[in-house]
């Protein structure tokens, strides 16, 4: 038994060590305002939006700091949403709204929206925002500060999560503490190795020209994940990307139920953990890391079981007051992380079925990979 405290406080440690050194690095970023002529062009894929789009109009009209234009692309909406996209622009000539063409063979639909999105758009920067994102008023200047500052050709940010029900804060606080407690932030911005490219699909900025010589969404047409997508095809093309804090760029509420969640994180799972090869790893590093510890404890309360309880809940603590999550979510840490592995099991053990992928109520063409 000690041999196993042993191991599980070292998978406890791992993931403390690196969200201190990352939590470091993050903070220790200096803001930089954007220099000479810039315009962002802050592109919005929009699918039957209604509740989210007014809103979210509202909090990129606010922007400040740099020029913008705001492209909503309506993708088959068939409620409220491009009534209400127009009233905007009736308001205001930032606002376009822009309605997709025809879903193509081969393509996923968020992905294909944002391709079209680019084409129209006239910036010297790309903005993409989902429509549930509530950008604040100097996040478009601060990210193309960034991204001159650092030549980054993609520079992102993890919008400070919104979580109100049960189902919310068991899943969604997965999101930065696998990006804070396992990705190398330190060695993340010093190499272009596309393995350690990340990006969060929600607030996401691009340099254009970059963007078209890396291929854009057009090169990742089959792929949902956009932003680790991105994030690693502009690392293969030479271009370096980054992260920096989202806390105070932005807000989202992804999902109000645990349906939602389940059904929202599992359409990407194939192309993050749920594959043959990590996914078993993955299993080892959080099933060890964050479960087994408090599983083990009224059984075996011996000293390196407890410091695994305890650093795994210092670093779930870290990361929620970091990012500024719902504190409910730190009692339910060793919760969340086994359902976050439910969701990648599940997945991974449909291969093969015939289940379909979709966005927002559609299913994708059949030879589109999930």
């Amino acid at each position: 038994m000690m041999v196993l405290g042993l191991v599980l406080f070292g998978l406890a440690a791992l993931p403390f060590a690196l969200a201190l050194l990352n939590l470091g690095i993050l903070r220790a970023t200096p803001p930089h305002a954007p220099q000479g002529d810039v315009l962002v062009s802050i592109l919005i894929p929009a699918r039957n939006e209604a509740k989210n789009i007014g809103p979210a109009l509202d909090a990129t009209l606010a922007s400040v700091g740099v020029p913008v234009e705001i492209l909503v692309m309506d993708d088959g909406s068939t409620d409220a949403t491009p009534e209400i996209v127009r009233h905007y622009a009736a308001r205001d000539e930032r606002v376009r709204l822009l309605t997709a063409p025809p879903l193509e063979d081969g393509w996923t639909g968020k992905v294909h929206a944002c391709h079209h999105l680019s084409e129209a758009a006239k910036g010297t920067h790309l903005l993409f925002v989902d429509a549930d994102v509530r950008v604040r008023p100097h996040a478009a200047a601060l990210l193309v500060g960034h991204a001159q500052k650092t030549d980054a050709g993609l520079v992102s940010a993890v919008p400070r999560q919104i979580m109100r029900s049960l189902g919310e804060l068991l899943t969604v606080p997965t999101i930065n503490l696998l990006l804070l407690g396992y990705l190398p932030m330190g060695f993340m911005r010093l190499s272009r190795d596309p393995g350690l490219g990340a990006a969060c699909g929600q607030l996401m900025l691009v340099e254009r020209e970059a963007y078209r010589a890396s291929g854009g969404h057009a090169a990742i047409r089959t792929r949902i994940h956009d932003g680790i997508q991105l994030a690693r095809l502009f690392r293969r093309k030479g271009f370096m990307t980054d992260l920096v804090p989202g806390d105070h760029l932005a807000s989202c509420r992804m999902y109000t139920r645990f349906d939602e969640a389940w059904n929202g994180f599992a359409k990407n799972a194939h192309e993050g953990m749920a594959t043959p090869v990590a996914l078993p790893v993955w299993t080892m590093l959080l099933l060890g890391g964050h479960v087994l510890p408090f599983a083990i404890l009224p059984f075996v309360p011996t000293f390196p079981i407890i410091a695994a309880v305890l650093l795994s809940l210092v670093t779930r603590t870290l990361v929620t007051v970091a990012t500024r999550e719902n504190p409910w979510s730190i009692p339910l840490h060793p919760f969340t992380m086994l359902i976050g592995l439910a969701i990648q099991w599940s997945v991974l053990l449909r291969i093969g079925t015939t289940r379909r992928a979709g966005w927002k109520g559609r299913l994708y063409p059949v030879g589109v990979k999930p």
